[in-house]
């Protein structure tokens, strides 16, 4: 064998060192884990019915022990690339279209909203009258509701989803006396924000579900809007009484009352990683697109690009189906066809 030259040897004995060294300071990495998140079915098909779930994963070799905080960082996103909102709050106004409220000058609150976060553009209400639509985007179907009656329905729905995933929901109905109060309406009183005016049963969905009218436990979570709290549940529905939703009034009304209430919700810290959404129930009576209508649906959360769109074609159900994949809930009825109403929440 031959002898190595000097200058070999030392650069031999150098790059030993040096992968001591870098042995060294990865065995001190391996202290601070970072943990990752790996989505399962991260692009569900449109005709999926069941939930997507997250897996939650260490960097290999990390030790727990040594572990150190970490930087905050954003919200978690769910399986259907939506974030995991901390709030879901659902306004629900009525019968008033698209080109009665975007780019009206009566309705300047609304439009500041939809120039600040973003808007659906081509969401079709499912039918006439009012309740029909309400039960839709509660529970993914129409369910046989055809009129404004007195309905008692044992059908799944988003209320009793939430109770199954433990997650919690509350609504707040104006002028709702309380209860388990199931007549078809209430005298006006004062309640909240905006003018005083009349409860109605046919815009309270959660009492057409015999799973929480004949429970007075769950009952309770139907109150007046005067205790609203933006923290209270994760999901908060929100139905104004006939005058302030623009039923039984004019679109500056209701937007008067919008410019009262709306705040409650965004100057609060419950709003970080949380999603608004302010609907209507249907169209003018005139307007039949899609069957009930093409109505202005606004989509506000912190982080939104000013101006966002989403112009694909939506529908009720595909509120429904993007709260439910938000938050994994499996997709009730039509939810499992409907457009995902995905924006840069």
């Amino acid at each position: 064998m031959g002898v190595r030259p000097r200058n070999q040897i030392a650069g031999v004995l150098w790059a030993i060192g040096i992968s001591a060294i870098v042995a060294g300071c990865g065995a001190a990495a391996t202290a601070s884990p970072v943990a990752t998140a790996t989505a399962i079915g991260t692009s569900p098909s449109p005709a999926a019915t069941s939930s997507t779930s997250l897996i939650a994963t260490q960097s290999p070799g990390a030790s727990a022990a040594a572990a150190t905080p970490s930087a905050p960082t954003a919200a978690p996103t769910s399986a259907g690339g939506l974030p995991d909102f901390h709030h879901v709050y659902v306004i629900i106004m009525e019968n008033k279209s698209y080109r009665s409220i975007v780019g009206a000058s009566n309705a300047p609150y609304l439009n500041s909203l939809i120039a600040r976060y973003g808007m659906a553009t081509n969401l079709l209400a499912e039918t006439h009258p009012s309740e029909p639509n309400y039960i839709a985007l509660t529970s993914g179907g129409l369910q046989g509701v055809n009129s404004d009656g007195g309905y008692n329905l044992k059908v799944n729905n988003i209320f009793d989803q939430l109770d199954a995933a433990g997650r919690t929901w509350h609504v707040y109905a104006q002028g709702y006396p309380g209860g388990c109060y199931k007549s078809s309406s209430a005298p006006g009183l004062v309640d909240g924000p905006g003018a005083q005016g009349e409860y109605v049963r046919k815009h309270n969905p959660a009492i057409s579900y015999t799973s929480i009218s004949d429970n007075k436990t769950r009952c309770a979570q139907i109150t007046h809007l005067a205790g609203f709290d933006p923290a209270a549940a994760n999901f908060e529905m929100i139905i104004p009484n006939l005058i302030n939703d623009m039923h039984s009034s004019s679109t500056r009304a209701g937007d008067d009352f919008l410019k009262a209430f709306v705040p409650k919700i965004t100057s609060s810290t419950a709003f970080a990683d949380s999603l608004l959404i302010i609907t209507w129930d249907e169209g003018a009576g005139s307007d039949f697109a899609g069957g009930g209508g093409h109505i202005a649906t606004v989509l506000a959360s912190p982080g939104m690009k000013p101006g966002s769109r989403f112009t694909a074609a939506a529908s009720h159900y595909s509120l429904l189906r993007t709260i439910e994949l938000a938050w994994g809930l499996p997709l009730l009825g039509s939810a499992a066809n409907a457009s995902t109403i995905t924006l840069p929440y």
